[in-house]
């Protein structure tokens, strides 16, 4: 490993760009202002009201939420606020953003007299005292980059909704989804989303939009760096205390950042055995999408894979009642694997999976052929982490590599905003840019293009990519991503960054650098990232947010884990 000089684009990049626009502000400072303002606010002891950012989110005309400072709704936005929110947000005033539950008490505040809420798409602690606060539990700073604009955007949408509701002379409220863009503008598949987000309360919920405008506030409790090293130093606890338990303490441990069902449905066997219970349940309680899938396997008339379309299946049906979940569970541990749930703020699930735990004819067939009695002799272990966001993965991965003697390989793969792809395609990059600090990091990729082509169906293959990782979803816009373009950064994420600084300290006597180049040249571990496309910004498509990748993107998040369990049974001897 060592450093380089950078290349001029990623020079510029590196020293911050100020992209002329006559005399107004260039659109990059004004994320840089937004950040600057809601961090430097967020000191304070005090509550802050979040109409005071609403001008300079307005002004750093956010890629993700466009129509920010226009009249109009901006039902995309409101839509990925909404899922990413708890229900009790409907009535809530204060939110107090913490650490901890002692950053709490210490304030005042037992959040164990309050009730545990859940945000549809984030995993995040949040408690709700029924009385319009609201308390959310930080895993890192990338938390507050996330969440505040996240708040903001709901706030400007929400009285936006409000004002229209006000002044459009409507007799009585909107009943469906058709009436609500008609009196309300926005598109009618917007509507029918944030209806089948809000399900029964849809009415109810647009009444009290219509009754109140929206002023929230906001007061940091506590984000200091000791403090999330300290909540994931006790997140990891868990995970050290099993290996101690299981008697695997000392082995070679490969770290995987990915999912929790990817990498468990590949080798435990569970949804194949299930074969005939998923079909029933696709036939019975399927969507449509799924039963015609299933139906177009049945006339062999669809290039999917079998396996794949279980694996969707398997989700549902296990998650549908807590009795299916325990068997889940159970069925698991007997194949082989261990599932650890997080009983902190960092809501990261651990899976334990040793190999020489496995059974062969459990394992995915598109493997190819295991050697049995090497595996039944392998001493190596796989440890799975449900992926984090931001700078939580920089803490994980130091917390594991101090803890862990022998860490042999780590591998990435998650989803990512794409600037040349589309969605459900597979990318994989050699240069990446991390936001935070301002470092260029080369890879020397473990993964190719012939690693994933062969298991990808209908998706497409992308190597020698460069990334950016980003602070926040929010935290961009259209004269910044045509910067990156321009410098042929075309996958934008939020976690490689991190992780890369991580490993640049498993490697180096120093920690990692600030705003330089480093080349990850030999390298003592195994390291390869792969992402797949769940968001294309520059088309002005929905995002995962406001529509979920569906089955067929489960091509790709497949494609991906296969090339990472086959890398690991080559490195081990496994893979005939």
């Amino acid at each position: 490993m060592r450093h380089n000089d950078p290349p001029m684009g990623v020079g510029r990049l590196m020293l911050g760009s100020h992209v002329a626009a006559g005399d107004r502000q260039s659109e990059p400072d004004s994320v840089e202002l937004y950040h600057r303002t809601y961090t430097t606010l967020l000191r304070s002891s005090g509550e802050t009201h979040l109409r005071v950012l609403e001008s300079s989110h307005r002004a750093m005309h956010s890629s993700l939420h466009p129509m920010a400072a226009d009249e109009q709704l901006d039902l995309g936005a409101f839509l990925y606020a909404v899922r990413r929110l708890p229900d009790g947000i409907f009535g809530a005033g204060l939110v107090l953003l913490g650490q901890d539950h002692d950053v709490f008490a210490t304030a005042g505040v037992e959040l164990s007299d309050w009730l545990e809420a859940e945000a549809v798409a984030r995993r995040r602690h949040w408690f709700d005292s029924g009385t319009g606060m609201l308390g959310v539990l930080l895993a890192s700073a990338s938390d507050v980059d996330d969440l505040v604009p996240t708040l903001v955007a709901f706030q400007i949408e929400w009285n936006k909704l409000h004002a229209q509701l006000r002044t459009s002379r409507l007799t009585q409220l909107p009943a469906d989804a058709e009436q609500c863009a008609d009196a309300l503008g926005g598109a009618p598949d917007d509507w029918a989303r944030l209806a089948d987000t809000w399900g029964e309360d849809f009415a109810q919920r647009l009444a009290t939009v219509a009754g109140r405008r929206l002023d929230m506030r906001i007061r940091m409790l506590g984000g200091t760096h000791i403090g999330y090293a300290r909540l994931t130093r006790k997140w990891w606890a868990t995970a050290h205390s099993c290996l101690a338990e299981e008697h695997l303490a000392g082995r070679p441990v490969y770290f995987v950042s990915s999912n929790t069902h990817s990498l468990a449905n590949l080798v435990t066997g569970i949804a194949r055995e299930r074969e005939p219970e998923l079909i029933e349940f696709v036939q019975r309680d399927g969507s449509a999408e799924l039963r015609e899938e299933l139906a177009a396997f049945r006339d062999g008339e669809t290039p999917g894979s079998w396996e794949n379309f279980l694996y969707f299946v398997a989700r549902d049906y296990f998650d549908a009642t807590d009795e299916r979940s325990v068997e889940r569970r159970r069925a698991e541990r007997a194949a082989g694997m261990i599932h650890l749930p997080s009983g902190t703020s960092l809501r990261v699930p651990v899976q334990i999976i040793p190999l020489n735990r496995l059974r062969p004819e459990r394992i995915d067939p598109r493997l190819g052929g295991i050697d049995s009695a090497g595996l039944r002799a392998s001493e190596a272990v796989i440890a799975n982490v449900d992926y984090p966001l931001g700078l939580a993965a920089y803490n994980i991965l130091r917390e594991v590599a101090i803890d862990v003697e022998n860490l042999r390989g780590v591998y990435l793969l998650g989803k990512a905003a794409t600037l040349n792809a589309d969605v459900g395609d597979v990318m994989i990059s050699n240069v990446v840019y991390d936001e935070h600090s301002g470092t260029t990091f080369w890879l020397d990729n473990a993964f190719r293009f012939d690693d994933i082509q062969p298991d990808l169906r209908f998706g497409t293959g992308l190597d020698n990519q460069r990334a950016v990782s980003v602070r926040s979803t929010f935290l961009q816009n259209r004269t910044y991503l045509d910067l990156y373009y321009r410098e042929a950064f075309t996958v934008l994420e939020m976690e490689t960054g991190p992780y890369c600084s991580a490993i640049y300290e498993i490697a180096d006597l120093e920690r990692h650098p600030v705003g330089e180049a480093v080349n990850f040249a030999k390298l003592p571990i195994d390291f390869g990232v792969i992402h797949y496309a769940s968001d294309t910004p520059f088309t002005q498509a929905r995002t995962l947010g406001a529509r979920g990748l569906s089955y067929f993107g489960m091509d790709s998040t497949y494609a991906a884990s296969l090339a990472i369990l086959r890398r690991i049974l080559r490195l081990e001897g496994l893979h005939s």
